[in-house]
């Protein structure tokens, strides 16, 4: 199921909210900025992903 944005997926979606909480504190900023391209928990983890791609 898809949402119209991040803010929505965040809010009906438990597990997306749980899996956004343990993102570091950049990582949400950078997702916020494009949250109106996120519309599901895979979308989320992709992003996600790729941002923190090369870390640690």
């Amino acid at each position: 199921m898809g949402y119209p944005n991040l803010n929505t997926l965040l809010h009906s979606e438990p597990r997306a909210k749980s899996y956004f909480d343990t993102l570091p504190d950049y990582v949400q900023s950078q997702i916020i900025t494009r949250g109106n391209s996120i519309h599901s928990l895979d979308s989320l983890q992709s992003y996600a992903e790729n941002l923190t791609r090369g870390d640690g």
